[in-house]
Formats: C-alpha cells, sequence, structure tokens
C-alpha cells in the first residue's frame, strides 16, 4: 500500500568522536614545538592537522533544512502512457502533458509519462499498462489507439482510478464521459480537459 501524506523529518544529527583522534594528534604537534630541531615540522603538522580538524568538525554540524520553496508534492500520481513518440512537440501527448504539468502546479499532484517502445499493439500495451496500476496511478491517461483500447478495457476492473482516454480517431471522442472515465477530445480544448479531470480526482481523493 502507498504512505499517505506526510513528510519524513530527518532526525538531528549528534557530535560523534571522530574528531577525538584529531584532538590527540594536535596536542602531539604542539608537544613537538617544544623542540628546537622539530620546529618547522611541528608547525607544518600544526597547520595540516589543524586543517583536517575544522573539515572532520565541519562535517558532524547539523544539515541544512530544506529550501521551503522546494515543491512537495502530495501523494497522487497521474500517469500517461503514450506511443513510442512520447511527449514529442506537436502530438497529443505533448498538449496532454501540458494539461497534467498545470494540474500539478494546481495541486501537487505528482505527474510521469510512460511511453510504450516496440510494437504500437494492444498485446504490447498490456504490460506497459498494468506497470501503471501496479504502481498504484490514481489517475492514468492514454494517448494513441492501442493505449485507449487497453484502458477502456480495463477501467470497470478498477473503479478506483480516475482514466482519461485521448486518441486522434475522431470517432473515439464522441463517447461520452462515464463513471470513471472521461473522453478527452483532441482538439484545442485537450490540455484543459486532462487538467480538470485530474483536479477533480485530486478533490475526490481529499473528499
Amino acid at each position: 500500500m502507498k504512505t499517505r501524506r506526510g513528510w519524513r523529518v530527518g532526525k538531528k544529527k549528534t557530535r560523534s568522536t571522530r574528531g577525538a583522534p584529531v584532538v590527540r594528534a594536535l596536542a602531539a604537534a604542539a608537544g613537538a614545538l617544544r623542540g628546537r630541531a622539530a620546529w618547522v615540522a611541528g608547525g607544518a603538522a600544526v597547520v595540516v592537522l589543524g586543517l583536517v580538524g575544522a573539515w572532520l568538525f565541519a562535517g558532524e554540524e547539523q544539515a541544512a533544512p530544506p529550501d521551503p520553496r522546494a515543491r512537495q508534492y502530495r501523494d497522487f500520481d497521474a500517469c500517461m502512457l503514450t506511443g513510442d513518440k512520447g511527449i514529442t512537440r506537436g502530438t497529443l501527448a505533448a498538449s496532454a502533458w501540458e494539461g497534467m504539468q498545470q494540474a500539478s502546479r494546481d495541486t501537487l499532484a505528482r505527474v510521469v509519462y510512460v511511453p510504450v517502445t516496440g510494437p504500437q499493439s494492444v498485446g504490447n500495451v498490456q504490460p506497459f499498462f498494468n506497470s501503471l496500476i501496479q504502481r498504484q496511478c490514481d489517475v492514468v491517461v492514454a494517448v494513441g489507439a492501442p493505449q485507449v483500447q487497453v484502458t477502456r478495457a480495463a477501467a470497470a476492473k478498477n473503479a478506483a482510478v480516475r482514466f482519461v482516454l485521448v486518441d486522434d480517431d475522431a470517432s473515439a471522442a464522441k463517447a461520452e464521459t462515464a463513471g470513471n472515465v472521461t473522453v478527452a477530445k483532441p482538439d484545442e480544448s485537450l490540455k484543459e480537459t486532462v487538467a480538470q479531470a485530474i483536479r477533480q480526482a485530486v478533490r475526490a481523493s481529499n473528499a
């Protein structure tokens, strides 16, 4: 099962005894300074050991706090299954990906896309689709004829997942949105349709 929301806070580091040998070495070097013959060597030893000691003790300091400006994602994943071209500029997948990124900025959901390599067939797409279900994606966006076919067939068996179907086949876009499936038309509304479907899924997960 997924580990639900929350961020691990690192434990405060405690100063170890790693610097003890350096302290003893510094004392020995200071003793070497008492002998005139060892003055030069002792002085060099103090400088070197002092630098090493500073490095060791600096390494024991508590780690700096995380940058508050870093994006803190929620435990929600939207995943897209594409053809072998991925999100190449000008493709439907690229437009859908823009919508996913916009939804991520709005909701802090994590987004990822997975291109199907090899034959663009139902049989080859199936294991890629299964991997998204196994990784517990909360939303699955499918782009491409075999991707849409596999996803539509599996939607009823995965009621907890929200599916968005995108295809360059105009007939596929005529289907009405129903249950846990949203059909995004492959036109200028595609980006917003995908983004809105993810926003709604995130709100539903918080209800």
